[in-house]
């Protein structure tokens, strides 16, 4: 778990405060609700697979803050953070992505982002391999060529072979060979381009084309003629991905999907049957239905193994103008035990948000405006 989840609800409530003005009711909802999280994972065993996550439904209209509270709140976490709008989805059966495929993009969110945590933790390692690689690259066809040239100052033909390539490397590291070309071999996936089946509502099936592809074909090398800034990036990215585990990597990142993952769910009032319809909205019902099992916890199949959704946080926002939250299906309401209602932005609201928060719009447009060596300066009149 993250060292930020050690934050009180208060603490919480006040990191929150620096990006978004107002919204207290669903400041306190959200931080007591990361907070749980925290409280849950210091419980038994026994007693912490027992424990759900309490949902959240926002209800407001557009504009008021209702995603940027979720966003920071994901951010603090350093949790998984997807957001999905409920309308783009369809039944099981129909054209469209199935609601399973929101689990999916989660995971790989996770996985993207242990990933590259692990890339910078084995970032000086990865430097220095690639730092070999590109004195290997130089040294071979650089040790008979005179390099007396002029252009690798201080290196002889005579000099011992590392003597040359302490040299070198000094050089390599001030940056003055940056522009000199190389040629490297590089690997690329041998995979055809079709489109063997639509990304649209196949993805069930799908689901592991792709990966059974890339290990059919070959992995074919390529030779290419790079600037050696260029190629230090490339050598850096591969050395990297070799000392990660991708196996834990993928460990890693189910657990913390699984556990941290949050899911904010936007439009959420446009699934919502109307009262005094004409006849059953099957696609709308029908989607709610699909989306029950998903909140209530089960088991989805990804390409990276069994994720079980009995422990994300699942919060949902909808402006509910026509639609009411009592309009969905009973088993989703039950599923949603705490209503947040976000207050409309008032004249005052307006104009805290146009100055208070860390990234209001009048700081960012200051800021730009300085590189270019002016000084904007907002009178208090002029904001209000």
């Amino acid at each position: 778990m993250s060292q930020q989840l050690t934050l009180t609800p208060t603490q919480i409530v006040g990191e929150l405060d620096r990006y978004i003005v107002g919204q207290e009711k669903a400041k306190r909802a959200v931080a007591i609700a990361l907070r749980n999280r925290w409280r849950r994972q210091n419980l038994p065993p026994e007693l912490r697979d027992e424990v759900a996550p309490k949902n959240i439904i926002m209800i407001g209209p557009t504009g008021v803050g209702k995603t940027e509270v979720a966003r920071r709140l994901a951010k603090l976490a350093q949790a998984p953070f997807l957001k999905v709008e409920a309308s783009k989805y369809t039944e099981v059966g129909y054209v469209g992505r199935d609601v399973e495929s929101m689990v999916r993009d989660l995971t790989e969110l996770s996985v993207n982002m242990v990933k590259a945590e692990m890339m910078t933790r084995v970032r000086e390692r990865a430097e220095q391999l690639a730092e070999d690689r590109l004195l290997d690259l130089l040294l071979p066809k650089r040790t008979h060529e005179a390099f007396s040239s002029g252009s690798l100052e201080e290196v002889t033909p005579d000099a011992s072979r590392e003597t040359t390539k302490d040299k070198l490397r000094a050089q390599l590291r001030a940056g003055r060979l940056d522009d000199r070309i190389v040629e490297l071999e590089t690997q690329q996936q041998a995979l055809p381009m079709i489109e063997v089946l639509s990304g649209q509502g196949m993805e069930e099936m799908g689901i592991h084309l792709k990966d059974m592809l890339s290990n059919l074909m070959p992995t074919r090398t390529k030779q290419r003629r790079v600037r050696i800034a260029e190629a230090r990036r490339l050598l850096l990215q591969e050395e990297a991905q070799k000392l990660v585990d991708m196996e834990e990597v993928v460990a890693q990142a189910i657990r913390r999907a699984e556990n941290s993952g949050i899911v904010f769910l936007d439009e959420l009032d446009k699934i919502a049957g109307r009262e005094g319809g004409h006849g059953p909205d099957v696609s709308r019902e029908g989607v709610q239905r699909d989306l029950l099992p998903i909140v209530e916890g089960s088991a989805v199949t990804t390409k990276y193994g069994i994720v079980h959704t009995d422990h994300v946080l699942f919060i949902a926002a909808g402006a509910f103008h026509i639609a009411k939250p009592s309009d969905l299906i009973p088993e989703l309401q039950g599923r949603f035990p705490i209503r947040v209602e976000l207050d409309p932005l008032t004249r005052e609201d307006f104009v805290r948000i146009l100055t208070e928060p860390q990234n209001a719009l009048l700081k960012q447009y200051t800021e730009l405006l300085r590189t270019e060596q002016v000084t904007l300066r907002f009178a208090p009149d002029a904001v209000e």
